[in-house]
């Protein structure tokens, strides 16, 4: 089996024990030794310890690393005060004077924490940001809300420039249809054709069915190889909340960016050794250009390195194949992004408490189902991961596609309500 752990930038090697993950011998169910109170809360004082101090240092080259380490941690934990405010402020003020790197990780802490207040400076940073495609992306989708059209115009003149330059920049074309389509209200055709029981015949589905406003939780549903939806023992269908949300709320094409929308390939099933991941069984996926075009497509007479978007146009219903934004996991793997999978969370809702999406856990791109640990006796209470995962196996295993599909921009979190129509 193709398998990804995931490794991302939140690793603090100071406060992580991998161990303090185990199966319990006495099968009790999944058990966290550092989901216990009083771990949970020497992990926060240090991490919140280890921010005031750095953040005391002077922003220079030298301590510059120590910085993006802390800023990485504020966007984890979400701890503000008026000292970090402070410093942010500072942090924003000097950056044209900063690398890259540095700009990427503030961007990502202002874009989810501190919206719309630096659009002055952040202006700036995107029309200076011509060697870094990304950084580019990043500014541009920061300062898109406080635009005026005659702006809009001329950020998009400035990509479509350098897209003109590299034309198989997958970045550069989804920033430029961004800017492009900004404020456009965008017609979505209809669910039914991706729920008909013809769709993809023979193939387990599961769909991640999402708002475009990211803070709200969507939910996952399992179609099995027969072409019927997964139900409970009470006869309905079966469907579990599902996050897809990053820390950092930027666009799916972006790395560590939201999940974006469009196919997976469902790779098996694994667990992790990830601190913020868990023993939870997850479902391992796989998007275009990260593995073999022979693998993702279930097609032998194709070469692996040869990823024509018309195959992947082949696995959408006919309604969908001119919607561009189902397109966003192709690009997204084209751009690079790798290691999305579906997973629980050993992640501190304490953490997310005044958030939107709580008692969700945001993360570095995944699809985050809920999960609660007892923080009195370290084993799992509430775990949604475990009824997916056994949904996907009661429909023939974790061998078809998952597909993540936003239906609109309401303010609320998607329930069987929004697609009960399609089901029936």
């Amino acid at each position: 089996m193709y398998s990804k752990i995931l490794n991302k930038k939140f690793f603090l090697a100071a406060f992580i024990l991998l161990s303090a993950i185990v199966a319990n011998a006495q099968n009790n169910g999944p058990y966290f030794k550092d989901g216990l109170k009083e771990n949970r809360s020497v992990f926060y004082s240090n991490i919140v310890k280890d921010i005031n101090k750095t953040l005391a240092l002077p922003l220079n080259d030298n301590t510059e690393d120590a910085w993006i380490n802390a800023i990485n941690n504020i966007n984890l934990v979400k701890f503000q005060s008026t000292f970090i405010n402070g410093k942010i402020d500072e942090a924003v003020k000097n950056i044209s004077a900063r690398s890259d790197v540095f700009k990427k990780a503030l961007l990502e802490l202002i874009n989810a924490e501190y919206p719309n207040k630096y659009a002055a400076q952040i202006k700036n940073v995107f029309k200076n940001a011509t060697a870094d495609v990304k950084l580019l992306a990043m500014a541009a989708n920061y300062i898109l809300p406080v635009t005026t059209i005659a702006e809009r115009k001329l950020m998009l003149q400035q990509t479509t420039a350098l897209l003109a330059k590299d034309a198989e920049n997958a970045i550069l074309y989804e920033v430029s249809e961004q800017i492009k389509n900004y404020d456009k209200k965008n017609i979505k055709p209809s669910l039914k054709t991706f729920f008909n029981k013809d769709y993809l015949p023979g193939q387990v589905l599961v769909f991640s069915i999402q708002r475009k406003n990211r803070n709200y939780p969507g939910l996952a549903l399992v179609r099995s190889s027969d072409g019927n939806f997964v139900k409970n023992t009470d006869g309905n269908f079966f469907s579990v909340g599902q996050l897809a949300r990053s820390t950092g709320n930027m666009p799916g094409y972006i790395t560590n960016g939201n999940t974006p929308q469009g196919i997976f390939r469902m790779d098996g099933f694994d667990t992790s050794k990830s601190f913020f991941i868990g023993p939870t069984t997850n479902v391992q996926l796989t998007m275009p250009f990260e593995f073999k075009a022979t693998h993702f497509y279930r097609d032998s007479s194709l070469m692996d390195t040869v990823w024509n978007i018309k195959n992947y146009k082949n696995l959408l219903p006919d309604n969908f194949k001119n919607h561009n934004p189902i397109y966003g996991s192709f690009y997204a793997g084209k751009a690079g992004r790798t290691e999305i999978i579906a997973h629980g969370t050993t992640l501190d809702t304490a953490f997310y408490s005044s958030k939107i999406y709580a008692p969700y856990t945001p993360t570095a791109g995944c699809l985050c189902t809920k999960e609660i640990w007892n923080n009195k006796t370290g084993f799992l209470q509430v775990s949604d991961q475990l009824l997916l995962t056994q949904a996907i196996k009661n429909a023939g295993g974790a061998n078809g596609y998952l597909i993540v599909i936003e239906i609109d921009d309401k303010k609320t979190p998607v329930t069987i309500a929004d697609v009960i129509s399609f089901l029936k």
